[in-house]
């Protein structure tokens, strides 16, 4: 009966060992790696007289269990996999902050400019031009075959009195930034005057004189920059009035100068002796200068015709040429 125990215990033992060692194996294959190479190899006794070797963890690992065998990590399954494809990663590389073009402001163009026109008596036509992002630029002003510069004041306003070259007259105005402006404007009373015009560009020492009547130089009845009366001289139907259009301090500037007779009112008879004269300065000495002028009479169709003037050499400095006959004098038949 003892003995049939024994053998019994020997079973029973050997069956628990054996359970041991292989729920220890499969906790080693399930384990980190870093078991592998640190195995301890436990010599078990066999229920049948032999030697049963056991794997068993590094002293280290086993220092770390509790009591028992440790439960199994639960197996994780991950339904996506990463991807085969070949990813390419580029990297743009910034340039240096010093390599970039410097900003430079440029004007602004996108200007709201506006002209306007008012008729005046003497056949005169009033131009308002504003354009307030504009102020102090060069302006070409045209009417017709008359043109001229002028410039944009401070406050952006450029006014300015021409004399109407038609009874249906257009202006134009060019900009610096190539835009322009225009307007119209309707002159009847051109009709009642008679208008001539010399105009001209640069530095020509070139100049309108009018001497009414037979007036003698620098009289009463002579009309000249020097002595242009206003537009009321015509009032009494006797004189007449000189306008110079244009800023000759500005670059590459056009001028014009205009002389008004009003010949349909005149109540007296005669002639207005007409010349263009220049003086011979240090910026025309030597080279040859060129004029146009622009004949109206009566409110009829404009005449014009181009002058030309070899000026003397510098040693005729202060100067005065008298060119004849290039302009038609006015002949008055009064009332």
């Amino acid at each position: 009966m003892v003995k049939e125990i024994n053998v019994y215990r020997r079973y029973a033992l050997a069956g628990a060992t054996l359970s041991c060692a292989i729920s220890i194996g499969f906790l080693m294959q399930s384990s980190e790696p870093s078991y592998a190479g640190h195995q301890l190899v436990t010599p078990l006794a066999s229920p049948v007289g032999g030697m049963v070797a056991v794997s068993l963890p590094s002293a280290a690992s086993a220092s770390t269990q509790i009591d028992g065998l440790p439960a199994l990590p639960r197996e994780v399954r991950f339904d996506e996999s990463l991807s085969h494809k070949t990813v390419a990663l580029i990297v743009s590389r910034d340039m240096p902050v010093s390599d970039l073009p410097e900003e430079v402001e440029t004007p602004n163009l996108a200007c709201d400019v506006t002209l306007s026109v008012e008729p005046l008596p003497a056949a005169l036509v009033s131009l308002q031009l504003m354009a307030p992002c504009l102020s102090g630029e060069r302006v070409v002003v045209h009417h017709g075959d008359l043109k001229f510069t002028d410039q944009i004041g401070p406050d952006g306003l450029m006014s300015v009195d021409v004399p109407a070259l038609s009874e249906q007259a257009s202006f134009i105005v060019i900009l610096s930034n190539g835009d322009g402006a225009t307007a119209k404007a309707d002159v009847p009373s051109l009709r009642f005057y008679d208008r001539v015009v010399v105009q001209w560009q640069g530095d020509t020492g070139l100049g309108l004189h009018a001497r009414e009547y037979g007036a003698d130089y620098e009289s009463d009845g002579h009309v000249w920059r020097e002595s242009q009366r206003d537009v009321m001289a015509v009032a009494d139907g006797s004189r007449g009035f000189l306008i110079r259009l244009g800023d000759d301090g500005l670059p590459e500037p056009l001028m014009a100068e205009v002389y008004t007779f009003p010949s349909s009112s005149a109540k007296r008879a005669g002639d207005i002796r007409l010349t263009v004269e220049a003086d011979v300065t240090s910026g025309n000495c030597g080279h040859s200068v060129s004029a146009e002028s622009i004949e109206v009479r009566e409110g009829g169709k404009a005449e014009n015709h181009s002058l030309s003037l070899e000026v003397p050499e510098c040693d005729a400095v202060g100067e005065l040429l008298v060119l004849k006959n290039l302009l038609q004098d006015l002949k008055i038949a009064g009332k």
